[in-house]
C-alpha cells in the first residue's frame, strides 16, 4: 500500500529534472564573458561555445523519444540524471574550448531528453483536474533552477580563483540527488498498457496514484486507456493528416516561445544589463531579479492553469510580451535605457505566467497515447532548434543591429502569436488525455 502522497512525490521527483534543466541553461550566463576572454574567442566561436548546450538539447529532443518509448519513462529519467552529472563535472574541468563544447553538448542532451520524458511522465500519471498544476511543476523547477543559478553565480563571482569553474561544477550536487530519487519512481501506467500490454501492473499503479477511487473506477480507467491503445494500432505515420492539428499546435507554441527572445535574454542577461550602463556586479545582481520575478509569476500561472485554462494564460502572457518588448525597444531607441531592466522584468513576468507555465503542459496533452513520445519530441525539438539558433546568432545580432531593432523584432513576433492564440488554440483543461485525443480528431 503506497502513501496517499505517492502521486505528488512521483510528480515532484520527475519535475526535479526541470531544476537541473533551468540551472544548466542559465548558469553559463555568469561565466560566458570570462570564458570568452580566457580562450580569446571571437563572436562566432563564442556564440558556438555558449550555444552548444542548446545544440545538444536539439539532438536530445530529436532522438529522446527513442529511450522514452523503448526503455520506459523511469529508465529514461535515470539516463537524464547521468548525463547532467557527466556534463557538470566535465564542463567545470575543461582545459580548452573544445572539451568545454563536448561536455556542454552532453548536458544539452540531458535537457532535450528531459523536456520529453518528464512532462509525458507527469501528464500520464496525473488525474485531469490536477494535470496542469502537476505537469507545470516541471516548469516551476526550471525557473527555480534559473533563480538558484543566478544566485550561485552572483555569490561565486570573483570569490575565488577560477570561479567560473565552480559556477558550472556545483551542478553535480543536484544531479546526484535527482539520480538517486529516480530509482524510487513507478513506471507510467499508460506506458505499461500501450507498450507492454501490462494491464495488471498498470492497474496497481493507477490505484497508487488515485487512492480515493474504488476498484471499478480504476478498472474503467485501465479499460479506457486499453481501448484507446487498440484504436491507435491502425497503421499510420506520425506526419499524417490524422495528426496535422496537434503537430501544428506543437510547432507554433514552441516556435513563438523562442521568438519572444526568452532564451537569448536569460543567457545574456548580465550583458544586456551592462548595455544599459550597469556595472558587471550590478548586472549579476539584476539577473537575480529576473529569477525572482520568473519564480513568482510561474507560481501564479500554475495556480491558474487548471482554473482559467491554458488558452487564457497564453493570451494574458502574449499581451504582456507585446507591451514589455515594445516599451523596451522604444527605451533603447529614445535613450531611456534606465527603464530597460524594468521592461525586462515585465517581460519575464509575462513569459512565466503565459508561455512558460503552459508550453510543456500543452504539448504533453495534445497527442494520442501511441504518438505522445514522438509528439513531445517534435515539440521539444522545434523549441530547442529555435532556442539554439537564436543563442548562436544573438552575439552577432548585438554587434550588427541596434538593441531597439532587436527588441522590436521580438515584439512583432508576439503580435503574430496573439493572432494564432485567438483563432487556432483549443482549450484542454479538465479533460482526460483520451478525450483530448478525440476532440482534436486524432
Amino acid at each position: 500500500m503506497k502513501s496517499k502522497y505517492f502521486l505528488y512525490k512521483s510528480a515532484a521527483v520527475a519535475a526535479l529534472s526541470g531544476f537541473l534543466f533551468g540551472f544548466d541553461t542559465v548558469v553559463i550566463s555568469g561565466a560566458e564573458q570570462t570564458i570568452q576572454q580566457l580562450w580569446g574567442l571571437n563572436s562566432t566561436m563564442h556564440g558556438l561555445a555558449i550555444s552548444m548546450a542548446l545544440w545538444g538539447t536539439v539532438i536530445g529532443a530529436l532522438f529522446g523519444a527513442i529511450p522514452t518509448e523503448h526503455l520506459g519513462r523511469k529508465k529514461t529519467l535515470i539516463l537524464v540524471g547521468v548525463l547532467y552529472f557527466i556534463s557538470a563535472i566535465g564542463s567545470a574541468l575543461a582545459l580548452d574550448v573544445y572539451s568545454f563544447i563536448v561536455f556542454r553538448f552532453i548536458g544539452g542532451l540531458g535537457i532535450g531528453i528531459s523536456t520529453i520524458v518528464a512532462p509525458i511522465y507527469i501528464a500520464e500519471i496525473s488525474p485531469p483536474d490536477k494535470r496542469g498544476r502537476l505537469t507545470g511543476l516541471f516548469q516551476f523547477n526550471i525557473v527555480f533552477g534559473i533563480l538558484v543559478a543566478y544566485i550561485s553565480n552572483a555569490f561565486l563571482a570573483n570569490s575565488m580563483v577560477h570561479s567560473w569553474r565552480w559556477m558550472l561544477g556545483i551542478e553535480t550536487l543536484p544531479a546526484i540527488i535527482f539520480l538517486l530519487l529516480c530509482f524510487s519512481l513507478a513506471e507510467s501506467p499508460r506506458w505499461l498498457i500501450t507498450r507492454k500490454n501490462d494491464t495488471a501492473n498498470a492497474k496497481k499503479i493507477f490505484s497508487w496514484i488515485n487512492p480515493g477511487l474504488d476498484n471499478d473506477t480504476i478498472v474503467q480507467m485501465v479499460n479506457s486507456v486499453t481501448l484507446s491503445a487498440n484504436n491507435e494500432k491502425v497503421k499510420t505515420n506520425f506526419f499524417s493528416k490524422r495528426l496535422l492539428k496537434p503537430i501544428l499546435l506543437a510547432f507554433f507554441i514552441a516556435f513563438f516561445n523562442q521568438l519572444s527572445g526568452i532564451n537569448a535574454i536569460l543567457y545574456f542577461a548580465p550583458r544586456i544589463f551592462e548595455m544599459t550602463g550597469l556595472g558587471e556586479q550590478s548586472a549579476l545582481l539584476q539577473s537575480i531579479g529576473i529569477g525572482v520575478v520568473n519564480l513568482v509569476f510561474t507560481l501564479i500561472g500554475l495556480q491558474l492553469i487548471d482554473k482559467i485554462g491554458r488558452k487564457t494564460l497564453l493570451s494574458i502572457g502574449c499581451l504582456g510580451y507585446v507591451i514589455s518588448l515594445g516599451t523596451c525597444a522604444w527605451a533603447f531607441y529614445a535613450g531611456y535605457e534606465s527603464i530597460v531592466p524594468y521592461c525586462i522584468f515585465a517581460f519575464i513576468a509575462a513569459h512565466a505566467i503565459g508561455q512558460g507555465a503552459v508550453i510543456w503542459v500543452f504539448i504533453s496533452e495534445i497527442f494520442p497515447n501511441k504518438f505522445r513520445d514522438s509528439g513531445q519530441a517534435f515539440g521539444s525539438f522545434t523549441h530547442w532548434f529555435f532556442a539554439a539558433s537564436l543563442t548562436l546568432l544573438f552575439p552577432i545580432m548585438v554587434e550588427r543591429f541596434s538593441p531597439a531593432l532587436i527588441f522590436g523584432f521580438f515584439c512583432a513576433m508576439m503580435v503574430l502569436q496573439g493572432i494564432w492564440i485567438k483563432f487556432y488554440v483549443p482549450e484542454t483543461k479538465g479533460t482526460s488525455l483520451e478525450e483530448i485525443d478525440a476532440q482534436l480528431g486524432s
